[in-house]
């Protein structure tokens, strides 16, 4: 639309293309709710007040919020394709998110995030993307890609391109490492995200002294409060496995208000289906005791402004007509939404007007994996009787680790697992040159008391994640993977009992979020049947192979600790005598 039209429109000269009227206005700029009619003419808002257009709706008092945004967000971690996400989170008040494809990067570097560009297109919300800054996330793991600042740059012109993500690696960062700084120049005054689990002190000043302006780990209030003095805007995360904000909310004051978002980070389809998107974010954030008004900010004008979306965020003349609206502001219950003018959304349903005009991304076969047999799966050892070994502690909720160190007997000069004391093995498999790495250790709190469980999403390489309780049947659970193209599987005595299917990159289905949902509830029942207790087993057992947080993960290369960045032998020192 041409600025005369909008003038025109906005000065009453003209009928506005749309009215909404009686409804209440939920100001984040003024964080009041008032009355007035809210006139749109093309894509944008034009004007507030009192005005008749070419079309009216009646709103009968509900209210008219800004369409949320969400400031960072793995849409691959819904295992959703693009459009299919973006029909799901539309629904629910979403309008835009700023998306990392990290996930998909370190499978297929630039190629994958290209198609993220691609599948955005003519999508029912915008979609704006963070080039991914740590591919691979650290030098102990074999991924599918490797990025530099050069391999970077060409995509930093895309209009939808809007900064850095997360840069991970942060002890590279904080030594001077060039290619991490080469990276964050890269992005010449753009956001560039922050990953800094529990750095602090003059570690965290040399982090932020290089422009980073956000962190999404922040755990503690006591973490929060360091980093929020130092400049760093806080993204309160509440996905499917990391979940921050009760513990966070209590930081959040009318002076540090504009500091704070609300991310996901990673949701899989079946909470986005169950609980909602970032509206979900605001309810808990209310019920946490924040204003509503507060709460809204944090997922409109406050991600609006730290990534420089000026047109984003507001019920104000010259934004676009991204809008919510609401039938209870306590509840933040999605009636109708609109994204640049148009109703994409009504009662939870999308209304995916632009669908005959995306054009089908093609993506190569992502699973490349050295031939299989069940001894490559076994831990073998010289000791006779018995051995200690370091053992990766899964916590409930969270995607850091503790570690701990077991004694484990041994038969057949083999260590194997002891269900009976929680103590699974787990394989990290390299699926992405065929290379033939096969990283092997032990982990608890699955409870898996027979068969095995195993994953093509292992952030953030990917590689394939197998826990079980026997050799041939995390043998089997990896060959199936490859079978599939990737996906999610559960196994017991050799046979398969269940799966869901991952054929891009991986990664994403390309079912729609019903049949998926359905797919993942008959294989967490399955999963139940083998005695595991984490409600999302799939998702902890994704980022086991995270390299960059917790205490202890593993790869494809062996064990990692994580506070140390350094690869360690399994076979531990013996636990003292209690």
């Amino acid at each position: 639309m041409d600025l005369e039209r909008r003038v025109a429109a906005a000065a009453g000269r003209e009928r506005a293309d749309l009215v909404l009227k009686n409804g209440k206005i939920v100001n984040v700029l003024s964080c009041e709710i008032h009355e007035g009619d809210v006139a749109i003419a093309g894509d944008r808002i034009v004007g507030i007040g009192d005005y008749e257009g070419r079309e009216t709706v009646d709103l009968a008092g509900q209210y008219i919020c800004p369409g949320f945004l969400d400031g960072h967000v793995h849409i691959e971690s819904s295992m959703l394709g693009v459009p299919e996400y973006a029909k799901l989170v539309c629904a629910h008040g979403t309008t835009a998110v700023i998306t990392d494809p990290h996930e998909i990067a370190n499978v297929m570097g630039t190629e994958g995030i290209r198609y993220m560009l691609g599948s955005s297109k003519y999508c029912p919300i915008h979609v704006y993307v963070m080039v991914s800054s740590c591919v691979p996330a650290s030098p102990f793991e074999s991924g599918g890609a490797e990025l530099s600042a050069l391999d970077l740059e060409p995509l930093m012109s895309d209009r939808w391109v809007i900064g850095l993500a997360e840069m991970m690696n942060y002890p590279g960062v904080v030594s001077g490492d060039p290619d991490c700084l080469d990276k964050i120049a890269l992005a010449d005054g753009k956001p560039v995200d922050g990953h800094c689990p529990r750095l602090t002190g003059r570690d965290l000043c040399a982090y932020v002294a290089t422009g980073i302006g956000s962190d999404h780990e922040c755990s503690t209030l006591e973490e929060a409060r360091e980093k929020l003095r130092l400049g760093l805007h806080i993204m309160i995360r509440e996905g499917s496995q990391a979940r921050n904000l009760d513990a966070l909310v209590p930081l959040i004051e009318p002076a540090t208000l504009d500091r704070f978002m609300l991310v996901t980070d990673d949701k899989d389809v079946e909470d986005l289906l169950s609980e909602g998107h970032i509206d979900h974010l605001i309810r808990r954030a209310i019920a946490a005791g924040l204003d509503p008004i507060h709460a809204i900010k944090l997922a409109t004008i406050n991600p609006a402004r730290y990534f420089g979306l000026r047109q984003h965020g507001a019920i104000a003349p010259g934004r676009l007509a991204n809008i919510a609206i609401l039938d209870d502001l306590r509840t933040c219950n999605v009636r109708q939404v609109y994204l640049a003018g148009r109703l994409v959304a009504r009662d939870g349903s999308a209304i995916d007007y632009d669908a005959e005009r995306r054009k089908p991304q093609i993506l190569r076969s992502s699973i490349n994996v050295h031939w299989l047999d069940p001894d490559q799966f076994a831990i073998k050892t010289d000791a006779k009787h018995e051995c200690a070994v370091h053992v990766i502690e899964v916590l409930e909720d969270r995607i850091d680790t503790r570690r701990s160190v077991e004694t484990l007997r041994i038969a057949g000069g083999r260590l194997h697992a002891d269900p009976k004391r929680d103590l699974c093995k787990i394989a990290v498999v390299e699926r992405h040159q065929a290379g033939g790495n096969i990283g092997l250790g032990f982990v608890r709190g699955f409870g898996l008391s027979a068969g095995a469980i195993a994953s093509s999403v292992g952030h953030d390489a990917h590689n394939l994640v197998v826990v079980g309780t026997n050799d041939h049947d995390m043998f089997t659970a990896a060959v199936h993977l490859v079978k599939i193209r990737g996906g999610l599987c559960a196994v017991k005595d050799g046979n398969v009992l269940a799966d869901v299917p991952l054929p891009i990159a991986g990664l994403m289905s390309n079912a729609d979020a019903g049949t998926l949902s359905e797919q993942l509830r008959a294989l967490h029942e399955t999963t139940a049947t083998l005695d595991v207790t984490l409600r999302r087993p799939f998702m902890a057992l994704s980022f086991l192979s995270l390299s960059v947080i917790g205490e202890l993960k593993i790869t494809d290369r062996g064990l990692v600790d994580v506070e140390r960045f350094e690869l360690i032998d399994l076979v531990a020192d013996p636990k003292p005598p209690s």
